[in-house]
């Protein structure tokens, strides 16, 4: 049974990774704009091909490609289903186990919500793919260590 709690509990990480992932983009956004704008900025500049500002513009391209991957990660962090309780480790749960907390949906890291600590982690990590498919009890090993799963919501 998916308790309240819970359910608060998941609402509260996932809206601190949606915000922090807003953040992100919003950098991104902000950083290509200005690269964009400075190389822009020298009219006197008749060179198509000035080197500073052709410089200017591969910054401002590396900054639109993090931006697509980024926004990706937005989408796929939308996918999660809030409303579902999980009874094994996988995509949108969130693991409490006797190392930390985490919560399986895209790489963010490190998420503090009512001075707890979570870890956003993304499928793709060694930790995630250690206890794929576990349930309550269960135990894994990661990195020499034995690691027990306490809780899944």
């Amino acid at each position: 049974m998916f308790n309240m709690d819970n359910r608060v509990l998941k609402k509260g990480v996932y809206d601190e990774c949606e915000k922090a992932q807003m953040k992100k983009i919003k950098h991104l956004e902000n950083a290509m704009s200005e690269a964009e704008r400075a190389a822009h900025e020298d009219k006197n500049t008749t060179d198509m091909f000035d080197s500073h500002m052709m410089q200017l513009i591969r910054k401002r391209d590396m900054f639109a490609q993090q931006l697509e991957l980024e926004l990706a990660n937005l989408k796929i962090l939308h996918r999660v289903d809030q409303t579902i309780h999980h009874d094994k480790v996988e995509f949108g749960a969130i693991v409490f186990t006797d190392v930390q907390k985490v919560f399986i949906s895209i790489g963010l890291g490190k998420v503090i919500v009512d001075s707890d600590t979570y870890y956003a982690i993304s499928l793709k990590v060694p930790f995630f793919q250690a206890m794929d498919g576990k349930k309550i009890g269960d135990t894994f090993e990661f990195r020499g260590k034995t690691i027990k799963i306490l809780d899944i919501f």
